[in-house]
């Protein structure tokens, strides 16, 4: 017989139930459980992300089919639809977010074992923002447009590892910059962002706070050229010193470097805006370049996890739904990281979905997916004459 249990057991051993039963804490998150557990809520919310589950029936009912193995999960039986709906309403969707931080820092730790495609040492992280359509209906309490309603996930990805490092979710209607305006860096942090977060004053905030940044210039940007620097590379234009002319005449001279680079693929010249002065301009468009990768990981947040449609209607429920979708994404990456296989995203998912209650070893799975797990070993039974 097997002495491994199921695949989704293994994973969930991944997330330590003392670690986990002080975040449950930590939020009072069990108070008028009545019997069902923040542990089985999330062995739920983590099924409905990696199952690939469209309501609440799917969660309960894909579960209490395999209930024969739901008790080396941690849970006596499958949760009922009312039980779990009430949960995601009620239960602090904070708890998630920390086991979202608890999870990060295995991962972080696993990332800096890996290669760095920069020789820099600098962290690079990427910030932007995506917008999820709610129905204004159903949804009333997610303002974004007049007709339409959504909410908002701003996010940081960590380049070592590729790795969501801070979320935050707003009403779609909040804008970017209210939210990058609150976040805080570590000195020597290179920050990449698009045009959405032009203020210049916040530029010169994050300058003075010793971070790096690097944007596009808006087209209708007034300034004056104060330094031409010489340009060696074949696909730089451009590398300038400049002043920003409005905010010069208030009285706040601020100094940035223009870079003008020619893209190959469209056949187009992107201008850059930068507070990094010693590195290349070519360095500094490959990093604007790195920040795809965030655009990358929104579309797979979003066609891999749950996350188009909801199975509550609460603020909470919603939120409850997007930080499981965000721990299933780091479950993903950590598995990537520690594979020799070399696994797409999709391909892990969809092939960790047909397994998850098979019982077989997962690290020699991850490793070697197509390879049959082993014969089960049976014991020999003495022969009986009587």
């Amino acid at each position: 017989m097997s002495k491994v249990c199921s695949i989704f057991s293994q994973l969930l051993q991944l997330f330590p139930r003392g670690e986990f039963e002080t975040a449950v804490g930590k939020h009072q998150a069990e108070r008028h459980a009545r019997g069902f557990s923040c542990w089985g809520q999330f062995i739920a919310m983590l099924f409905c992300q990696l199952g690939r589950a469209h309501s609440l029936n799917e969660i309960t009912q894909g579960l209490a089919a395999s209930e024969g193995k739901l008790k080396h999960l941690g849970v006596p039986a499958a949760p009922k639809r009312s039980t779990l709906a009430y949960a995601n309403q009620h239960r602090p969707w904070q708890l998630y977010q920390t086991v979202f931080t608890q999870l990060l820092g295995r991962c972080q730790q696993l990332a800096a074992e890996g290669k760095r495609k920069f020789r820099f040492k600098n962290k690079l992280v990427s910030l932007d923002a995506t917008v999820i359509d709610l129905c204004l209906e159903l949804y009333d309490w997610a303002h974004f447009r007049r007709t339409k309603g959504a909410i908002k996930l701003h996010l940081l990805l960590d380049h070592d590892g590729y790795l969501p490092s801070f979320a935050h979710i707003t009403e779609g209607k909040v804008h970017e910059i209210r939210v990058a305006r609150q976040m805080r860096f570590a000195p020597g942090t290179i920050v990449v962002f698009d045009r959405g977060y032009t203020d210049y004053d916040w530029f010169a905030t994050l300058e003075r706070q010793g971070v790096f940044w690097v944007t596009r210039l808006k087209d209708n940007a007034e300034y004056v050229v104060v330094e031409q620097r010489p340009v060696s590379q074949r696909l730089i234009r451009t590398d300038q010193i400049i002043s920003l002319f409005a905010h010069a005449q208030a009285g706040k001279e601020l100094f940035f470097r223009r870079i003008v680079v020619f893209d190959e693929v469209n056949q187009r010249e992107v201008v850059l805006l930068t507070n990094h002065r010693q590195f290349a301009a070519s360095t500094i468009a490959d990093i604007y370049r790195e920040r795809w990768q965030i655009e990358l990981f929104f579309k797979a947040l979003k066609q891999s996890c749950k996350i188009k449609t909801f199975v509550g209607t609460s603020p909470n429920a919603v939120k409850t739904q997007v930080w499981t979708a965000l721990i299933a994404m780091l479950l993903l990456r950590y598995l990537q990281l520690k594979a020799r296989f070399g696994w797409a995203l999709a391909n892990l998912l969809a092939l960790l979905r047909q397994q998850l209650f098979v019982h077989r070893d997962l690290w020699i799975w991850l490793n070697e997916p197509f390879q049959p797990p082993p014969p089960p070993a049976f014991e020999q039974l003495p022969l009986s004459w009587n």
